[in-house]
């Protein structure tokens, strides 16, 4: 897909590492329809990139086909938008779950589908889902998080060969440890030694990459945390002895206080 003068819808665009996806995918010539709740961030961002701002909140369910009718037709969508659900399970009120299971997972399907039917009358369009190395690695404190994300690697993975027919391609971007801005960022929770990040820009360039080349998925990580998520794919219960072992009990703790007003 050439992003030259496509018109790109990406939600979570008031967020630190949705910035850094509306200023490269506006720098590959996309057309960028920037969508979160912040106003205040948005429109001078969208203007700054010759874009569009179209307010919304995917918390509310009504709000997703609205958000669609306002973007217009458009050739790439970029499910960005998250919230923080790091902690333990019993630790979330029943409508806080349900926030989580809304943002997380809801919402890209609901924008897959209305979206993607429009690219797939065109034969033309790519959609792309920003996950996490957290769904393709379970860890402790993480049950509902890594679902959402769990869940949407596989509604990825499926939608990618029911599209495959009709010219739409689609694309998973899983980020590990992101500095300066993002969930991790934000939280204040401190990495060991020897764990390494990477910044929003490798995430935007991530994901200009996958949209260019429609690559079905993207890791954005270290090699030695890449490798540690496929051991986790395939020995889960090892997996998680060893992440006990390294002491990753504190650093879960510390991430979900970090999030925790933010549910």
């Amino acid at each position: 897909m050439d992003l030259r003068g496509a018109k790109v819808l990406l939600t979570g665009a008031s967020g630190g590492i949705g910035r850094a996806l509306a200023v490269g995918l506006a720098a590959r010539g996309g057309k960028v329809v920037l969508t979160g709740r912040r106003t205040d961030v948005l429109e001078p961002l969208a203007e700054r990139l010759g874009g569009r701002a179209v307010p919304a909140d995917l918390t509310d369910r009504d709000a997703i086909e609205g958000l669609l009718e306002a973007a217009g037709e458009i050739d790439v969508l970029v499910a960005n938008a998250a919230l923080p659900a790091s902690g333990l399970l019993s630790d979330y009120s029943v409508a806080e779950i349900d926030r989580a299971l809304d943002v997380n997972l809801r919402a890209p399907v609901v924008m897959a589908k209305l979206a993607g039917e429009r690219m797939a009358a065109r034969r033309r369009g790519h959609l792309v889902f920003i996950s996490s190395l957290s769904g393709k690695a379970a860890s402790g404190q993480a049950s509902l998080y890594n679902a959402t994300k769990f869940g949407l690697r596989g509604f990825a993975l499926a939608l990618r060969e029911d599209m495959r027919p009709h010219g739409v391609g689609v694309s998973t971007v899983f980020p590990g440890f992101v500095r300066d801005a993002g969930m991790f960022a934000d939280s204040g929770a401190t990495l060991p030694r020897g764990i390494g990040t990477r910044s929003p820009q490798d995430v935007a360039r991530a994901t200009v990459r996958a949209v260019e080349k429609n690559l079905a998925e993207v890791d954005v990580a270290p090699l030695n945390l890449r490798l540690a998520t496929r051991f986790a794919g395939v020995a889960p219960v090892l997996s998680a002895a060893f992440q006990r072992s390294f002491g990753s009990e504190k650093i879960l703790e510390q991430l979900a206080e970090g999030q925790r007003d933010k549910r």
